[in-house]
Protein backbone atom coordinates (compact mmCIF):
# COMPACT_ATOMS: atom_id res chain seq x y z
CA UNK A 1 0.00 0.00 0.00
CA UNK A 2 1.06 3.54 -0.81
CA UNK A 3 -0.29 7.48 0.32
CA UNK A 4 -3.84 7.64 -0.21
CA UNK A 5 -6.50 9.33 1.46
CA UNK A 6 -9.44 7.17 3.32
CA UNK A 7 -12.88 8.43 3.61
CA UNK A 8 -14.76 8.12 6.99
CA UNK A 9 -17.96 6.76 6.31
CA UNK A 10 -19.23 8.01 9.24
CA UNK A 11 -23.07 7.60 8.55
CA UNK A 12 -25.69 5.69 10.66
CA UNK A 13 -27.17 3.29 8.75
CA UNK A 14 -26.81 0.88 5.02
CA UNK A 15 -28.70 3.24 2.90
CA UNK A 16 -27.00 6.21 3.50
CA UNK A 17 -23.55 4.69 3.24
CA UNK A 18 -24.58 3.07 -0.42
CA UNK A 19 -26.50 6.42 -1.46
CA UNK A 20 -22.80 8.01 -0.77
CA UNK A 21 -20.59 5.44 -2.45
CA UNK A 22 -22.92 5.33 -5.49
CA UNK A 23 -21.90 9.00 -6.22
CA UNK A 24 -18.22 7.21 -6.96
CA UNK A 25 -18.36 6.30 -10.30
CA UNK A 26 -15.79 3.92 -11.62
CA UNK A 27 -13.73 5.31 -8.43
CA UNK A 28 -13.59 2.80 -5.55
CA UNK A 29 -12.21 5.02 -2.87
CA UNK A 30 -10.10 3.35 0.57
CA UNK A 31 -12.64 3.90 3.13
CA UNK A 32 -13.12 3.51 6.88
CA UNK A 33 -16.01 1.92 8.49
CA UNK A 34 -16.16 3.17 12.59
CA UNK A 35 -17.70 1.98 15.51
CA UNK A 36 -21.28 4.29 14.57
CA UNK A 37 -21.49 2.29 10.72
CA UNK A 38 -20.55 -0.81 12.14
CA UNK A 39 -22.48 -1.58 15.56
CA UNK A 40 -25.74 -0.63 13.60
CA UNK A 41 -24.83 -2.84 10.54
CA UNK A 42 -22.97 -5.72 12.14
CA UNK A 43 -20.30 -7.47 9.87
CA UNK A 44 -22.30 -7.45 7.11
CA UNK A 45 -21.73 -3.73 6.42
CA UNK A 46 -17.95 -5.31 5.99
CA UNK A 47 -18.58 -7.90 3.39
CA UNK A 48 -21.07 -5.65 1.18
CA UNK A 49 -18.62 -2.90 1.01
CA UNK A 50 -15.69 -5.06 0.34
CA UNK A 51 -17.73 -6.86 -2.12
CA UNK A 52 -17.84 -3.56 -4.06
CA UNK A 53 -14.21 -3.66 -4.28
CA UNK A 54 -13.15 -0.73 -1.89
CA UNK A 55 -10.34 -1.20 0.97
CA UNK A 56 -11.58 -0.93 4.35
CA UNK A 57 -10.05 -0.11 7.33
CA UNK A 58 -11.97 -1.28 9.83
CA UNK A 59 -11.79 1.49 13.02
CA UNK A 60 -12.98 0.22 15.67
CA UNK A 61 -10.21 0.89 18.48
CA UNK A 62 -10.03 -2.12 20.45
CA UNK A 63 -9.32 -2.04 24.12
CA UNK A 64 -9.26 -4.47 26.69
CA UNK A 65 -7.53 -7.43 28.58
CA UNK A 66 -4.68 -9.41 25.79
CA UNK A 67 -7.44 -12.64 26.08
CA UNK A 68 -10.52 -10.18 25.46
CA UNK A 69 -8.82 -8.19 22.21
CA UNK A 70 -7.53 -11.55 21.02
CA UNK A 71 -10.81 -12.99 20.50
CA UNK A 72 -12.17 -9.85 18.94
CA UNK A 73 -9.59 -10.16 16.82
CA UNK A 74 -10.07 -13.47 15.30
CA UNK A 75 -13.92 -12.45 15.33
CA UNK A 76 -12.79 -9.73 13.04
CA UNK A 77 -9.79 -11.63 10.92
CA UNK A 78 -12.08 -13.06 8.27
CA UNK A 79 -13.62 -10.23 7.43
CA UNK A 80 -11.59 -9.44 3.82
CA UNK A 81 -10.34 -5.75 5.98
CA UNK A 82 -7.67 -4.19 4.90
CA UNK A 83 -6.77 -2.08 8.37
CA UNK A 84 -7.69 -2.33 11.50
CA UNK A 85 -6.81 -0.78 15.05
CA UNK A 86 -6.27 -1.14 18.68
CA UNK A 87 -5.67 1.77 21.30
CA UNK A 88 -2.01 1.45 21.88
CA UNK A 89 -3.05 2.61 25.84
CA UNK A 90 -3.74 -1.28 26.59
CA UNK A 91 -0.32 -2.15 26.19
CA UNK A 92 2.32 -4.43 24.58
CA UNK A 93 0.78 -7.52 25.47
CA UNK A 94 -2.49 -6.55 24.92
CA UNK A 95 -0.95 -5.46 21.31
CA UNK A 96 0.76 -8.56 21.16
CA UNK A 97 -2.34 -10.76 21.48
CA UNK A 98 -4.28 -8.34 19.03
CA UNK A 99 -1.15 -9.73 16.78
CA UNK A 100 -2.13 -13.46 17.34
CA UNK A 101 -5.82 -12.99 17.27
CA UNK A 102 -5.72 -11.42 13.78
CA UNK A 103 -3.53 -13.77 11.83
CA UNK A 104 -5.03 -16.13 10.24
CA UNK A 105 -3.98 -20.11 9.98
CA UNK A 106 -1.74 -18.97 6.64
CA UNK A 107 -0.22 -16.49 8.52
CA UNK A 108 -1.32 -13.80 6.32
CA UNK A 109 -3.22 -10.48 8.42
CA UNK A 110 -4.27 -7.35 7.35
CA UNK A 111 -2.42 -4.59 8.41
CA UNK A 112 -2.89 -3.76 12.53
CA UNK A 113 -2.17 -0.45 13.85
CA UNK A 114 -2.53 1.14 17.28
CA UNK A 115 -4.32 4.78 18.23
CA UNK A 116 -1.80 6.83 19.80
CA UNK A 117 -4.02 9.67 21.14
CA UNK A 118 -7.36 10.70 19.47
CA UNK A 119 -7.04 13.85 17.54
CA UNK A 120 -9.62 15.43 20.21
CA UNK A 121 -6.95 15.35 23.13
CA UNK A 122 -5.28 17.99 23.55
CA UNK A 123 -2.28 18.54 26.19
CA UNK A 124 -4.92 20.25 28.67
CA UNK A 125 -7.03 17.01 28.91
CA UNK A 126 -4.16 15.28 28.60
CA UNK A 127 -2.42 17.02 32.14
CA UNK A 128 -5.62 17.80 33.68
CA UNK A 129 -7.74 15.15 32.56
CA UNK A 130 -5.71 11.97 32.47
CA UNK A 131 -3.18 13.10 34.59
CA UNK A 132 0.07 12.26 32.29
CA UNK A 133 2.39 15.30 32.79
CA UNK A 134 4.56 14.33 29.44
CA UNK A 135 4.48 16.31 26.28
CA UNK A 136 1.65 14.99 24.24
CA UNK A 137 4.28 14.22 21.31
CA UNK A 138 6.44 12.47 23.33
CA UNK A 139 3.95 10.24 24.49
CA UNK A 140 2.30 9.30 21.21
CA UNK A 141 5.97 8.53 19.85
CA UNK A 142 6.37 6.43 23.47
CA UNK A 143 3.03 4.43 22.26
CA UNK A 144 4.48 4.25 18.44
CA UNK A 145 7.42 2.80 20.55
CA UNK A 146 5.10 0.29 22.11
CA UNK A 147 3.25 -0.49 19.03
CA UNK A 148 6.32 -1.78 17.23
CA UNK A 149 7.46 -3.73 19.75
CA UNK A 150 4.40 -5.73 19.85
CA UNK A 151 4.94 -6.59 16.14
CA UNK A 152 2.12 -3.61 14.90
CA UNK A 153 2.39 -2.40 11.54
CA UNK A 154 2.21 1.32 12.52
CA UNK A 155 -0.03 4.21 14.32
CA UNK A 156 -2.81 6.45 14.11
CA UNK A 157 -1.42 9.86 15.06
CA UNK A 158 -2.53 13.10 15.02
CA UNK A 159 -0.48 14.55 11.23
CA UNK A 160 1.11 17.33 13.49
CA UNK A 161 3.40 13.55 15.20
CA UNK A 162 3.70 11.79 11.64
CA UNK A 163 7.59 13.25 11.06
CA UNK A 164 8.68 12.37 14.30
CA UNK A 165 7.49 9.05 14.57
CA UNK A 166 8.82 8.03 11.20
CA UNK A 167 12.27 9.75 12.48
CA UNK A 168 12.28 8.22 16.09
CA UNK A 169 10.57 4.49 15.19
CA UNK A 170 10.96 4.36 11.45
CA UNK A 171 10.33 5.77 8.15
CA UNK A 172 8.27 2.40 7.00
CA UNK A 173 6.56 2.62 10.40
CA UNK A 174 2.75 3.23 8.80
CA UNK A 175 1.40 6.66 10.19
CA UNK A 176 -2.42 6.96 9.70
CA UNK A 177 -3.59 10.30 10.05
CA UNK A 178 -7.51 11.73 10.70
CA UNK A 179 -7.84 15.41 11.54
CA UNK A 180 -7.45 16.64 8.47
CA UNK A 181 -9.55 19.25 7.25
CA UNK A 182 -9.15 21.48 3.85
CA UNK A 183 -7.94 25.05 4.71
CA UNK A 184 -11.16 27.39 5.94
CA UNK A 185 -13.07 24.03 7.25
CA UNK A 186 -14.38 23.73 10.71
CA UNK A 187 -12.32 22.03 13.67
CA UNK A 188 -15.37 20.33 14.84
CA UNK A 189 -14.19 18.43 17.72
CA UNK A 190 -11.11 17.88 16.81
CA UNK A 191 -8.20 19.64 18.36
CA UNK A 192 -5.11 19.10 16.37
CA UNK A 193 -5.81 19.31 12.93
CA UNK A 194 -4.12 20.38 9.56
CA UNK A 195 -4.74 19.84 5.76
CA UNK A 196 -4.20 17.78 3.50
CA UNK A 197 -0.91 19.27 1.74
CA UNK A 198 0.37 19.68 5.13
CA UNK A 199 0.09 16.49 5.77
CA UNK A 200 1.85 15.70 2.97
CA UNK A 201 4.82 17.78 3.80
CA UNK A 202 5.23 16.31 7.40
CA UNK A 203 5.09 12.79 6.29
CA UNK A 204 1.43 11.11 6.79
CA UNK A 205 1.59 7.68 4.99
CA UNK A 206 -2.38 7.59 4.78
CA UNK A 207 -4.93 10.60 5.79
CA UNK A 208 -8.26 10.28 7.32
CA UNK A 209 -10.87 12.68 6.02
CA UNK A 210 -15.22 12.67 7.20
CA UNK A 211 -16.73 15.61 7.28
CA UNK A 212 -14.61 17.83 4.57
CA UNK A 213 -15.78 14.95 2.06
CA UNK A 214 -18.91 13.50 3.33
CA UNK A 215 -21.09 17.21 4.33
CA UNK A 216 -19.17 18.50 1.09
CA UNK A 217 -21.72 20.18 -1.71
CA UNK A 218 -19.82 17.57 -4.26
CA UNK A 219 -18.36 14.86 -2.24
CA UNK A 220 -16.68 13.47 -5.44
CA UNK A 221 -15.17 17.02 -5.74
CA UNK A 222 -14.02 17.28 -2.64
CA UNK A 223 -12.41 13.68 -2.59
CA UNK A 224 -10.56 14.15 -5.97
CA UNK A 225 -9.49 17.58 -4.53
CA UNK A 226 -7.63 16.32 -1.41
CA UNK A 227 -6.30 13.12 -3.11
CA UNK A 228 -4.29 15.87 -5.53
CA UNK A 229 -3.61 17.78 -2.62
CA UNK A 230 -2.03 14.91 -0.62
CA UNK A 231 -0.84 12.05 -3.46
CA UNK A 232 -0.41 14.31 -5.99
Amino acid sequence: MGKDVIIALDFPNAEETYAFLDKFTGRKPFVKIGMELFYAEGPEIVKKIKARGHKIFLDLKLHDIPNTVKGGMQSLRDLGVDMTNVHAAGGVKMMQAAVEGLTREDGTRPLLIAVTQLTSTSQETMTNELLIDHPIEDVVVQYAENAKAAGLDGVVCSPLEAGKIHTEVGAGFLTVTPGIRFAGDAKGDQSRVTTPEKAREIGSDYIVIGRSITKAVDPVAAYERAMQDFVG
